[in-house]
C-alpha cells in the first residue's frame, strides 16, 4: 500500500485515499506513533490541525479529530492557516505533531494531508511507510463519524506575531508598495494583515476564497495575475502564493517574474555579504537552473544539490549544516527562522532586502543569468522504472552526447501526479526544445495515458 508522495498524501476528495476510512486510519496511526515518540506525563498529548480554504477542509478535519481522539490525544485547530503555521504551532505549543489539510497548488476538487513531527519538520519517509504498514495490517475500519472541532483564530495570530518578530526592525517594509496575490488560499486571511503591519502599502487580489476558487487562474502557478497587478498599481514588488502558502513567486517593478532560483540568489548574496551564510553554501534541488550555480560561484557561494521536494531540501540542510535552501518552485527555507518552506516569510524577507538595500529586485537579481531550460510533463498510465522503459536510455544518452558539457538532462516522476517530468538545460532554447521532443516521444509511445500497454 502506497499512500504518500513527495509531499504528503493527495487525491480527489472522497476517493481513496481521501475517503473517510483512509483519512481516519492515517490520523489514528499518526497520532499513535506520535504519542509513542513523544510521551507526556500528566496530560493528554496534543496534535495541531490546520489547512487551506477548500470546501472539503472542515469535513476532513472533523474526521481527523475523531481519529486522533480515539488514539488518545487531544486536538486543536488553527483553522485556515498556511502549512508553516502548523509547523510553527507544533513547537510553540509543545505538541506531539500536526496535520495540514491541503492539496497545495492543485484545484479545489483535490485535498490532502501533510504530517508534521514533534520537531516541526515534515515527517520522514520511514514514518510514512510505518503508517502505511499499520494500515495494511489493521485495515481502515476505525472510529467513524466526524467530531465537532472549534477553530481558534488566536493560533494564527501567534504565527503572524512570530513572522513579524523574525524580521529586523519594527516596520522594515516602510515605504514599500507591494502587490499580493493570495491565491484564494491559506494566505488570504493573513497576507494583507502581515505586510501592512510590516509597513508596506498593499494592493491585494484573490483574497476572497469561496471554497472552490483556490488557485483558479491565480497564485504562484499562474503569474500573469500578479504581474498585471504589480504594473497596474506601480508597485515595487509583487508576491504570489500557492494554495497552502508554503511557497512564493515574486516579480519586480517591471513585471519580470523571479522564481525560487532568483530569490535564492538574492537572499544568499545578501546573507553572504553580511557574513551570515555559514560555510558560504546553500542547498538547491536537481531542478534548479545551472545558472544559479554559476552566478553564486562568482560570489564564492557553493550550491549543494539534493532530490526534489522541500522535505529533501530541509533534510539536506540539517545534515550539512546549511542555513538557506529551496526549490525553483518557490519553496524557500531559512533554518534560522523556520522548519518548512514559508511563502509569507520568503516574500517578507526578500521585500525587506529590497527595502533595506534601496535597490529594486531586478537590480539585486541582475547577476543571475538563467540557462535556457525546458520542462515537459507527460501524463503516464503507469510509473514503470525509467531505466526499464524501452528505448528511453538510448534517447537520453543521445541527447546527452549532443549537449556535451554545456547542458544536462533530468528525468523523474511526479510524486503526487501521474506525470513523467523531462527537464533539459542547454545553451540554446530552440535546440533544447527539439532535444526534449526526442525524449518525450519515447515516453509517450511507451507509457502515455492515451496508449494501451
Amino acid at each position: 500500500m502506497s499512500l504518500f508522495g513527495t509531499d504528503g498524501m493527495r487525491a480527489v476528495f472522497g476517493t481513496p485515499p481521501l475517503d473517510r476510512a483512509t483519512v481516519q486510519a492515517v490520523g489514528y496511526w499518526f497520532a499513535r506513533l506520535s504519542l509513542r515518540a513523544e510521551p507526556r506525563a500528566g496530560s493528554r498529548p496534543l496534535l495541531i490541525l490546520g489547512g487551506d480554504t477548500r470546501d472539503s477542509r472542515e469535513q476532513i478535519q472533523g474526521w481527523l479529530a475523531t481519529a486522533v481522539r480515539a488514539a488518545g490525544a487531544d486536538v486543536r485547530s488553527a483553522g485556515i492557516v498556511p502549512t508553516p503555521a502548523v509547523a510553527f504551532l507544533v513547537g510553540e505549543l509543545a505538541a506531539a505533531g500536526g496535520i495540514v489539510v491541503s492539496a497545495s497548488h492543485n484545484s479545489y476538487t483535490d485535498n490532502g494531508l501533510k504530517l508534521i513531527g514533534a520537531d516541526g519538520f515534515k515527517v520522514d519517509p520511514a514514518a510514512e511507510r510505518e503508517i502505511e504498514d499499520r494500515i495494511a495490517a489493521a485495515g481502515t475500519d476505525g472510529a467513524g463519524g466526524s467530531a465537532a472541532l472549534r477553530e481558534e483564530p488566536g493560533l494564527a495570530d501567534r504565527y503572524l506575531d512570530h513572522l513579524r518578530a523574525s524580521l529586523p526592525g519594527g516596520r522594515p517594509l516602510e515605504g514599500l508598495r507591494l502587490a499580493i496575490d493570495a491565491a484564494n488560499g491559506a494566505a488570504a486571511p493573513h497576507a494583507e494583515r502581515l505586510f501592512r503591519a510590516l509597513g508596506a502599502d498593499c494592493h491585494v487580489t484573490c483574497d476572497r476564497p469561496d471554497g472552490r476558487n483556490i488557485n483558479r487562474d491565480c497564485g504562484s502557478t499562474c503569474t500573469d495575475r500578479i504581474v498585471a497587478l504589480t504594473l497596474e498599481t506601480g508597485s515595487d514588488l509583487g508576491a504570489s502564493f500557492d494554495g497552502d502558502a508554503d511557497r512564493a513567486i515574486l516579480c519586480d517593478h517591471l513585471g519580470r517574474v523571479g522564481d525560487g532560483d532568483a530569490l535564492l540568489y538574492v537572499w544568499a548574496s545578501w546573507l553572504a555579504e553580511r557574513d551570515e551564510l555559514p560555510g558560504r553554501r546553500i542547498v538547491a534541488t536537481t531542478m534548479s537552473n545551472m545558472g544559479l550555480e554559476r552566478a553564486l560561484a562568482r560570489r564564492g557561494i557553493q550550491v549543494l544539490r539534493c532530490g526534489v521536494g522541500d522535505r529533501e531540501v530541509a533534510e539536506t540542510m540539517r545534515r550539512e549544516g546549511v542555513r538557506l535552501g529551496g526549490e525553483q518552485s518557490g519553496h524557500l527555507l531559512d533554518l534560522n527562522l523556520a522548519t518548512t518552506g514559508d511563502g509569507l516569510l520568503t516574500a517578507a524577507s526578500v521585500a525587506a532586502i529590497v527595502a533595506s538595500s534601496g535597490r529594486s529586485l531586478a537590480g539585486l537579481a541582475a547577476g543571475f543569468q538563467r540557462f535556457p531550460q525546458v520542462l515537459r510533463n507527460v501524463t503516464v498510465r503507469e510509473k514503470l522504472p525509467l531505466e526499464n522503459v524501452p528505448g528511453l536510455s538510448d534517447a537520453v544518452a543521445s541527447v546527452e552526447r549532443d549537449l556535451g558539457s554545456s547542458g544536462r538532462v533530468l528525468l523523474r516522476y511526479s510524486g503526487t501526479e501521474p506525470l513523467a517530468r523531462v527537464m533539459i538545460e542547454g545553451p540554446d532554447q530552440g535546440r533544447i526544445e527539439g532535444l526534449c521532443d526526442r525524449i518525450t516521444r519515447v515516453i509517450e509511445a511507451e507509457l502515455g495515458a492515451g496508449h494501451p500497454p
